[in-house]
């Protein structure tokens, strides 16, 4: 399409639109060695993620870490990827959101909108998709990195690589970044539903609710997310109308010396074995999909934790995915943040 009274020479320019974009954490294209290697060099690379000074970390990370952990991780990976396509879980969950959004913006608003997703590490790139988006004619875009409760190490990177991919851009859309939606009554609907889908009419003497963790000094120094992840589960307990004490905030893929969020979902579950608690459910309300931490790390290790410590029930509630009330809740988030732009 050319302007009006544009010159015969003048470059194309599509109609305009407004773009959806939904970010997760990434995924390797592979769990071979060199597809792991790539993948944990980019994610442990991450300021956000490990901010030492670069002179003391990339030694150790380019030396002993990427050197062995590729060989770990990608046993871990191999145990949940999805070998019908190809790829991991998390990678299949989100395209399938991300389907289900495009199905529900285009019933609601036409071919207005552009709906895509992006990762914040491995494929596809935020840059990537963001240059495909702006050659489509979206002017402007909403963006959500799908993480409910905010942290610098997820949803702030999430944002700092767009941001950076914005600077390749000649003509830079408008961008609006989403809240977090740690306490929105939908959300902590959607959580409750999945409990009672998954267990029924029973209340477990103890439902975990385990979140990724992170170093405690971010807490000190200003981070939300564990005062976040508190009000979620608090308010989870609520929706769900059980009493006090049957719902733990713990925190998991403790990483490194120093000390993390605590307490840690892996000895936690070991310790309620030992006192005698011997039916736990576990659910993971920080992540958006299914992925390593919770298909292999929360019912692998932190179930084995459980089980060796005396524990006979251990349940698994699955991430909220690509369940409708999941995707609506997205829906509600990013009308709040498209009015006026449609």
């Amino acid at each position: 399409m050319t302007p009006d009274h544009a010159p015969a020479d003048h470059p194309a320019i599509q109609p305009a639109r407004t773009g959806i974009l939904i970010a997760n954490l990434g995924t390797p294209d592979g769990y071979d060695y060199w597809s792991m290697r790539r993948y944990l060099n980019e994610f442990l690379s991450d300021r956000r993620v490990i901010d030492l000074p670069r002179w003391k970390w990339q030694p150790i990370l380019q030396g002993i870490i990427l050197t062995k952990r590729p060989f770990s991780s990608g046993a871990n990976y191999k145990l949940i990827w999805n070998e019908d396509k190809g790829e991991s879980p998390l990678m299949t969950i989100t395209r399938d959101q991300t389907a289900a959004l495009r199905d529900r913006a285009q019933a609601e608003w036409g071919d207005k909108v552009m709906v895509e997703f992006c990762m914040r590490y491995g494929n596809p790139s935020t840059s990537d998709v963001l240059d495909r988006m702006v050659k489509a004619g979206c002017r402007r875009i909403v963006f959500l990195p799908l993480y409910p409760q905010y942290a610098a190490p997820t949803s702030a990177t999430a944002n700092d690589q767009l941001f950076r991919a914005l600077m390749e851009q000649t003509w830079q859309p408008s961008v609006r970044t989403c809240d977090p939606y740690f306490d929105r009554p939908d959300y902590i609907a959607a959580l409750a539903g999945s409990v009672r889908r998954t267990l029924g009419d029973r209340v477990p003497s103890r439902l975990v609710a385990s979140y990724h963790g992170m170093p405690r000094r971010y807490l000190m120094q200003g981070d939300p997310y564990h005062c976040q992840c508190q009000k979620t589960s608090r308010l989870l307990q609520q929706e769900l109308g059980w009493p006090d004490g049957v719902i733990d905030t713990t925190f998991q893929s403790v990483f490194g010396r120093e000390e993390w969020l605590r307490p840690y979902t892996v000895e936690h579950v070991a310790e309620l074995a030992r006192q005698g608690v011997t039916d736990i459910a576990v659910v993971s309300p920080a992540f958006a999909a299914d992925c390593i931490e919770t298909l292999e790390e929360i019912n692998g290790e932190i179930r084995e934790s459980f089980e060796h410590a005396g524990g006979k029930d251990f349940t698994y509630i699955p991430c909220l995915n690509d369940d409708p009330a999941h995707i609506e809740v997205m829906m509600s988030v990013i009308r709040d943040n498209i009015g006026g732009w449609i």
